[in-house]
């Protein structure tokens, strides 16, 4: 019941939120989101404490029957690579109740209550073992995200939500044709009977295109990721942060529990495709990055370069690779939230992400300056933070598949110190030269808890991140040789 536990105490207190809130802010309102976001965390706790690192197979499995006729179940589970995400995805949720605190004035209930259905959502795409039930969750974070940026987004917040709402929907439909099709052939929505299912290299193509579509604008790959500069311009901080800390995630997810295993000969067929979409990603969005003048449009293109080091990673096929892969995302979760969450910090002091208006920052906030510039050095890679790990794992893996593509690859960190760099120089280093920055404060108790604890995620990770590949390895094991197996 774990896995239930923490799909449904965020959603079961955001529905509470929503019939206890009102139109203004309350204390009551703030303090019932925190602790629902707190005990939704706590729920999650026990998948790490007590997983069986030697079994590269399902745990905590919940398998009720839903619809018997056509064989749907409520079927839960989470192996080595899920089972972080599901942690991640409440730890992530706690910080967004946090940073909306003081920031959020208007329908503030309707607020927490979208993070936190939003949240369990989220958790229920990590979690479900069922084809039909992935699909529902799937498209179900849809909603609450949509409203999100509609309603507390900037100026252009409706052009962003139905831009983001279109593009993922219609990707996720060709998704809903391969299911289909995948029951109708094996009669189940089971999805682990889909991985053993036999299909030949015709039907493997078009299943893996259908669903590249959907996961592909999710992570979002290059073509397809012009609507995520543009979502994050308007999404009001905390939905920046769910959708770079953890909704892009569930795209890159997608290619491990539905297309390596289901279509394993065509993901190898059309690996060396997802390899050049990959380095285009890494090294020509690392490009667009450095000439953004916005802060987090410049981010935005930074989470597409570093997305392109996950779909590299895993397209290698080599254990190296796809675990640096998901080390990369967890990663990316603690430093791209925690870059969105500093540039909040910012806009709700000044109300502008230009970073031409800033310059000097440190002069008026040196706690808040220390903590942007690890996040940064981070968000680069820098050796002892975990951005370090996981881009040099699959570098090193792609370097071992063929040297070009990782001197290719490593041109990730040359770009990501560049644009990094630029936007510190300019923002937090220099004189002060607009006389708004003069009258910033430094950070307060709340936002400093937030940026210390991310801080520690960070270093921790990047110094020591053995119990993260501990408890991914076997899972990546049985994912590679199953694809060998079908190579053979």
């Amino acid at each position: 019941m774990i896995l239930s536990y923490a799909i449904w105490i965020p959603i079961v207190f955001g529905l509470m939120i929503l019939v206890y809130g009102s139109e203004r802010p309350s204390a009551g309102v703030k303090y019932l989101a925190l602790f629902g976001a707190i005990l939704g965390f706590i729920a999650t706790l026990p998948l790490i404490a007590n997983f069986d690192i030697a079994n590269a197979g399902m745990q905590f499995v919940e398998k009720h029957s839903w619809i018997p006729r056509y064989d749907i179940n409520y079927h839960l589970g989470v192996d080595g690579i899920s089972v972080w995400f599901v942690v991640l995805t409440a730890f992530i949720n706690i910080f967004v109740v946090i940073a909306a605190w003081e920031v959020i004035t208007e329908k503030a209930s309707q607020y927490y209550a979208a993070f936190m259905i939003l949240s369990g959502l989220m958790i229920g795409v990590f979690s479900a073992l069922d084809g039909l039930l992935f699909y529902i969750f799937f498209e179900a974070t849809l909603i609450p995200m949509y409203i999100i940026i509609g309603v507390w987004g900037g100026q252009n917040r409706i052009y962003a939500a139905f831009k983001f709402f279109l593009y993922t929907l219609l990707g996720s439909l060709l998704a809903l044709v391969a299911i289909l099709y995948l029951y109708n052939l094996t009669n189940t929505f089971d999805l682990l009977t889909w991985h053993r299912a036999k299909l030949d290299i015709v039907e493997q193509v078009l299943i893996f295109i259908a669903f590249f579509m959907a996961f592909a604008v999710k992570v979002p790959m290059w073509p397809l990721h012009t609507w995520l500069p543009d979502v994050h311009v308007e999404a009001p901080t905390g939905g920046s942060v769910v959708l770079a800390a953890i909704m892009l995630k569930l795209g890159a997810y997608g290619f491990l529990r539905f297309s390596l295993p289901i279509a394993p000969d065509a993901s190898i067929l059309l690996g060396p495709i997802i390899i050049f979409l990959s380095l285009v990603a890494v090294i020509y969005v690392g490009l667009v990055a450095l000439v953004q003048q916005d802060m987090k449009k410049l981010v935005a293109y930074s989470s597409i370069a570093h997305m392109g080091f996950v779909t590299l990673g895993f397209f290698i096929f080599s254990p190296l690779g796809v675990e640096g892969g998901i080390v990369q995302m967890i990663s990316h979760g603690f430093v791209s939230g925690a870059m969105f969450l500093a540039i909040g910090v910012l806009y709700d002091r000044m109300h502008t992400r230009k970073i031409a208006d800033y310059g000097g920052v440190i002069h008026r906030m040196p706690k808040f300056s220390a903590f942007m510039v690890l996040m940064a050095m981070a968000n680069c890679g820098l050796p002892a933070t975990s951005g370090f790990v996981g881009e040099f794992m699959v570098i090193l893996a792609a370097v071992d598949y063929d040297f070009m593509i990782g001197l290719l690859s490593a041109t990730a960190l040359i770009l990501g110190a560049a644009y990094s760099l630029w936007m510190v120089k300019r923002v937090i280093f220099g004189a002060i030269t607009n006389p708004e920055v003069e009258k910033l404060e430094d950070l307060n108790g709340r936002e400093f808890f937030m940026f210390i604890v991310l801080s520690l995620c960070v270093i921790g990770m990047g110094v020591y991140p053995k119990p993260f590949t501990d408890i991914i390895h076997p899972a990546v094991m049985q994912l590679l040789e199953h694809v060998a197996i079908s190579k053979l």
